[in-house]
C-alpha cells in the first residue's frame, strides 16, 4: 500500500467519526465511554503486569505440574488481569518457547475462558443503577499521588487510574444508551427465533473484532440491557458472539505470532469458543429459563444484568465440561493436524555453495524468535536462549568446514585421521565467507532485531541475562569471523605438502578440531556446576599448553633457520586466530554459569544433543 492510500483511510475514518459526533451527542457519549473503558482496561493490564514483575511468568511456569493447577492458574490470572487476550497470548508465548507443554496450555486456556466470568459479574454489579462518577474522581487524585512514590507506586497508580477510567467509561456508555431512547431499540426490531439470535451473534462478533476486547463488548451489552435497549435473550445472543469473536482475535494473533506449538493452542482456544458458542446457541431458551429460576431463588429474578452474568458463567462452564475429558485427545489431534515443520537436514550444500559475491541460496534465518515470544521477559529470554543454541550449532559446524573437515568429525567416536591429514579438495564449496553470509549473518541479524523489538520492563536479573545473551551472540560471530581469517593461510599451506610450514598447519587444524569436539562434549555434560567448571578449566589448561608449545617450536625453528620470518609471522598470526576461536567458544560455555541463569545454561549445548543430525552436511 503506497503512502497516500495509507494516510487516506485513517483520515477518512476521522472525518466520518467527527461528522457522526456532530450529528448525535448520544453517539458521542457512547463512543467516548467505550474509549474511556478501553483505556482503563489497558491501564489495569499494564499496571498489574508492572506490579507483578516477572512473578506472573514464574507462576505460569510452575503451574503446569498438574492439569488442575494449570486450570486454576488460568482462572485466577484472568480474574486478576481482566484480560482474556493477555492471558491467552502469554500462554501461547510460553508454549511457543517450550517452557510449558501443550497439555498444560490447554488446561490453562480452559481456565482462562472460565475466568472471564468473574469479570462479567463485576461489570454486572457495576452496571446497576448506581452512579460511579463520584467514585472515579477521588481515584484519579489518589492515582496521581501514587505515581510519585517510586516504581511500584507508579504501577499501583496506573491500576487506580484504570479503575477510575473504567468507572467513567461505564457511566458514559449508560448515558449514551439512555439518550438514544426509543429511537434505537433492538428489542423492537428483532423477534425471538433462530434467525434473530444468529443476527445478534454476528453483531457481537463484529463488535468484538472492532473493539479488540470482549470485556468492552460485554460492557456495551450490559449498558444497553440496563437502559432497556436490549431484551435479555438478545443480550445473551450478543454475549455468545462476543466470546466467539474474542477467541477468533486471539486465534489470529496466535497463528501469526507463534510457532507450531503456539498455533496449536490458538486453534484450541478458537475451537473451544466455537463449539461452546454453537451448543449455547441452540440451548439458549433452556438457559434463559434456567438463569431466571436460579436468580429467582436468591431474590434477583428481575435483575437482567446478574442473569446475563450467570448466563456467561454457564456458557464457559459448559465448554469446560465438554473439553475437560478431551484434553489428551485434543493435544494428539492438534499435533496430527498441525505437525512440526520439517527442518532441512542439509543447510549448506557442499556441491553448490557459491562464492560470497554470487550468493543465491536462501539465507538461514532464526528458528525460535516468533512475535509471540515478545509477550514477557521470560518467554523472550527463552526464545533467545534457544536461538543462541541454534546459532552455536551452526557456528561450530561452519568453523569445522573452515578447516575443510566434514561435520561428522565433530560427533564421531574417533577422528578420521585420513580425512584430517588430507589436502583440501573443494575450496569454493567450503569458503568460510560464503558460509558466514549464508548461515550465520541472517540468524545474528534476526537475533539483534528481535532483542531490539523487546520493550517490556525487566528486573536487574533479567537485564543481566539479556546483556549476557548479547555478549554470547557476539562471541559466536567473532569465532566464525576468526575462522574466516584462519582459512586463508590454512587452505594455501595444506595444499603444499612440500612447504616447511605444512606440518605446522596440520597441527593447527588437528588442535582446533580437538577444541571443537571438546566444546561439543563439555557443553552436553549433565553434571554439577563444580564438576563442569573443573572440566572447562582442564580444557583451558590443555589449550594454553598447546599454545605455549607451538610458539616454542616456531621460535626454535626460526633460530635454526628452518623457517623464515615471514612464515613464522603467518603461523603466529594464525595461532592467534585459533586461540581467539577457542576463547570465544569457551566464553559462551561459561556465560550461563557466571550469570546464574538456568535458561542461558541451555546455550552451552552448542553441539546439540547426541541424537541431533548435523545442520551442515557434506
Amino acid at each position: 500500500m503506497n503512502s497516500p492510500t495509507r494516510w487516506l483511510l485513517p483520515m477518512l475514518a476521522v472525518v466520518i467519526l467527527s461528522l457522526s459526533f456532530w450529528y448525535s451527542a448520544a453517539w458521542l457519549r457512547l463512543a467516548s465511554g467505550v474509549a474511556l473503558f478501553l483505556f482503563g482496561m489497558q491501564c489495569l493490564e499494564e499496571g498489574l503486569k508492572q506490579l507483578a514483575g516477572g512473578r506472573l511468568e514464574q507462576w505460569l511456569e510452575r503451574s503446569t505440574a498438574t492439569r488442575l493447577s494449570s486450570f486454576l492458574f488460568g482462572v485466577g490470572g484472568t480474574m486478576l488481569l481482566q484480560s482474556t487476550t493477555l492471558m491467552s497470548m502469554l500462554t501461547i508465548a510460553f508454549i511457543s518457547t517450550g517452557m510449558i507443554q501443550l497439555a498444560g496450555g490447554i488446561a490453562i486456556i480452559l481456565g482462562v475462558n472460565l475466568g472471564t466470568s468473574g469479570g462479567m459479574w463485576l461489570l454486572a454489579m457495576a452496571g446497576q443503577n448506581v452512579s460511579l462518577s463520584p467514585l472515579a474522581m477521588p481515584l484519579l487524585v489518589f492515582g496521581t499521588l501514587a505515581r510519585f512514590s517510586g516504581q511500584k507506586g507508579a504501577a499501583a497508580g496506573r491500576i487506580i487510574f484504570g479503575i477510575a477510567f473504567v468507572f467513567l467509561g461505564i457511566e458514559q456508555m449508560k448515558s449514551g444508551f439512555a439518550d438514544f431512547g426509543s429511537d434505537w431499540a433492538l428489542g423492537e426490531q428483532l423477534s425471538p427465533g433462530l434467525l434473530g439470535q444468529f443476527v445478534l451473534v454476528l453483531a457481537g462478533m463484529a463488535l468484538t473484532a472492532m473493539l479488540m476486547s470482549s470485556h468492552a463488548t460485554l460492557m456495551l451489552i450490559l449498558a444497553a440491557l440496563a437502559v432497556g435497549q436490549l431484551e435479555l435473550w438478545q443480550a445473551m445472543s450478543m454475549a455468545i458472539g462476543g466470546s466467539v469473536g474474542s477467541s477468533i482475535n486471539v486465534g489470529i494473533l496466535g497463528w501469526l505470532g507463534g510457532n507450531r506449538s503456539g498455533q496449536r493452542l490458538a486453534l484450541v482456544h478458537t475451537l473451544f469458543n466455537l463449539v461452546t458458542g454453537a451448543l449455547t446457541f441452540f440451548l439458549l431458551p433452556a438457559l434463559l429459563w434456567l438463569t431466571g429460576q436460579v436468580m429467582g431463588l436468591v431474590g434477583a429474578g428481575d435483575n437482567n444484568l446478574l442473569q446475563l452474568a450467570l448466563f456467561q458463567t454457564l456458557f464457559n462452564t459448559l465448554g469446560v465440561l465438554v473439553f475437560w475429558p478431551l484434553q489428551t485427545r485434543l493435544a494428539h489431534w492438534m499435533q496430527t493436524l498441525l505437525p512440526e515443520r520439517d527442518e532441512p537436514q542439509v543447510l549448506i550444500s557442499a556441491s553448490s555453495t557459491p562464492p560470497p559475491q554470487r550468493i543465491r541460496q536462501p539465507v538461514t534465518r532464526a528458528r525460535y524468535l516468533s512475535d509471540a515470544a515478545l509477550a514477557s521477559p521470560d518467554t523472550a529470554m527463552r526464545a533467545v536462549a534457544l536461538e543462541l543454541q541454534h546459532m552455536g550449532r551452526l557456528s561450530l559446524e561452519v568453523i569445522c568446514h573452515a578447516l575443510y573437515q566434514p561435520v561428522s568429525q565433530l560427533s564421531s567416536a574417533r577422528v578420521d585421521e585420513e580425512r584430517l591429514n588430507a589436502q583440501p579438495r573443494d575450496t569454493a564449496a567450503l569458503d568460510a565467507e560464503s558460509l558466514y553470509q549464508l548461515h550465520i549473518k541472517g540468524v545474528y541479524s534476526d537475533l539483534l532485531g528481535f532483542m531490539s523489538r523487546f520493550n517490556l520492563d525487566m528486573d536487574d536479573s533479567q537485564q543481566r541475562s539479556w546483556l549476557t545473551a548479547q555478549v554470547a551472540a557476539l562471541q559466536l560471530v567473532d569465532a566464525v569471523k576468526d575462522a574466516k581469517h584462519l582459512q586463508k593461510n590454512l587452505g594455501h599451506y595444506l595444499r603444499d605438502d612440500r612447504s616447511l610450514v605444512h606440518n605446522h598447519y596440520l597441527d593447527l587444524r588437528r588442535h582446533l578440531l580437538w577444541v571443537l569436539r571438546q566444546i561439543r562434549e563439555v557443553g552436553g555434560l549433565e553434571v554439577p556446576d563444580e564438576v563442569w567448571s573443573s572440566r572447562l578449566e582442564w580444557l583451558d589448561g590443555q589449550a594454553a599448553r598447546f599454545d605455549s608449545d607451538f610458539r616454542n617450536r616456531i621460535f626454535a625453528e626460526v633460530r635454526k633457520q628452518k623457517l623464515d620470518n615471514l612464515q613464522a609471522s603467518s603461523l603466529m598470526n594464525d595461532l592467534g586466530y585459533v586461540s581467539r576461536i577457542t576463547q570465544s567458544l569457551r566464553n559462551v560455555l561459561q556465560l550461563g554459569i557466571l550469570d546464574g541463569d538456568d535458561m542461558l545454561r541451555e546455550v552451552r549445548k552448542l553441539g546439540g544433543d547426541e541424537d541431533d543430525l548435523p545442520l551442515i552436511r557434506l
